[in-house]
């Protein structure tokens, strides 16, 4: 309940690695308890930006209505705190509906801040995060880790040498505060939870896992993928941007460049790709109230679906 006395909305999370199947398994449960389906993917909200996102189809978002996907641009601002005022907005309008929401994606931050709320911090500084981006162009990832390893070591421990947003927001809110931002999580500690929550989470052997990540990408390249990279380039969006330096684009990006072959770009997207999911592994395995699921395992999820919705 709400301190009104209200009851909180009930929300259906599905979460896992990339490449693990969610939209197919939240299209089934969406489909049978006819909800609609509110986007947590960090990389689907830039327009045009479609194979190398794995954005869900048309048809698949006729099915199934989609929410906060294609809500940018690619050389427009978007983070956490703005995708939480828009996935509640969502929720508060599918609620006062009566339609059942499935929150679906692999971005821990937004599912986090979502479901818990944000950490009261500093707000962004422009001027700042481009330095700490040319930064990046210059010495690469490990420099700007190196920077963060000498001014915050816990946030260093916790942050992946090669997760160039979290090594910059770290080192933006010690440039800014002069605390850690590991002391600002701690003080918070995602605990504002405005609504019932149920969580899925997808997970696959790994060497499933890497097999279906290496056909994913395959199918990404055949889909169009270095056409889809030299489109935006060819619109002016610069390499230098956020979602350009993000996961496959980046690596194509290099490519078109002529700073590698398409076949040593391919290799990197596979190789980058699993171990970004293993790093999504370990984030939603501090999620205590998620259970794990096969991703072909309907049955199961359904039951779990079912009984927290009241069905009996």
């Amino acid at each position: 309940m709400t301190l009104s006395g209200r009851p909180k909305p009930r929300v259906i999370v599905i979460v896992g690695p990339t490449g693990v199947g969610k939209t197919e398994m939240a299209l089934k449960l969406a489909g049978r308890w006819k909800g609609e389906i509110v986007s947590a993917d960090s990389m689907q909200v830039y327009r045009g930006m479609d194979i190398g996102t794995a954005k869900p189809t048309v048809d698949q978002r006729r099915r199934i209505p989609h929410h906060l996907i294609d809500v940018v641009d690619p050389d427009g601002t978007f983070d956490a705190s703005r995708y939480c005022d828009l996935a509640r907005s969502v929720i508060a309008g599918l609620h006062g509906e009566k339609k059942n929401v499935f929150v679906v994606g692999g971005t821990g931050l937004y599912v986090r801040a979502l479901l818990g709320g944000l950490i009261v911090g500093p707000g962004r500084d422009d001027q700042l995060r481009r330095e700490l981006w040319e930064k990046i162009e210059r010495s690469g990832n490990a420099g700007l880790h190196g920077r963060l390893q000498d001014s915050d070591p816990r946030a260093a421990a916790r942050i992946n040498p090669h997760d160039r947003v979290r090594i910059i927001r770290a080192l933006e809110v010690f440039e800014l505060t002069g605390r850690s931002i590991v002391d600002h999580q701690e003080g918070h500690r995602f605990q504002e939870r405005p609504y019932e929550t149920l969580i899925i989470g997808l997970m696959l052997e790994r060497e499933r896992l890497r097999a279906g990540i290496d056909l994913r990408t395959e199918r990404m390249i055949a889909d169009g993928f270095v056409e889809e990279v030299r489109g935006l380039l060819a619109k002016g969006y610069d390499r230098s941007l956020r979602p350009m330096q993000s996961l496959g684009y980046r690596h194509l990006v290099a490519c078109l460049a002529g700073e590698s072959t398409l076949e040593e770009a391919v290799c990197r997207i596979k190789r980058d790709t699993y171990r970004y999911a293993r790093r999504q592994m370990t984030w939603f395995s501090a999620e205590r109230e998620l259970v794990w699921h096969a991703p072909d395992d309907f049955t199961a999820a359904a039951e779990r679906v079912g009984r927290f919705l009241g069905e009996t």
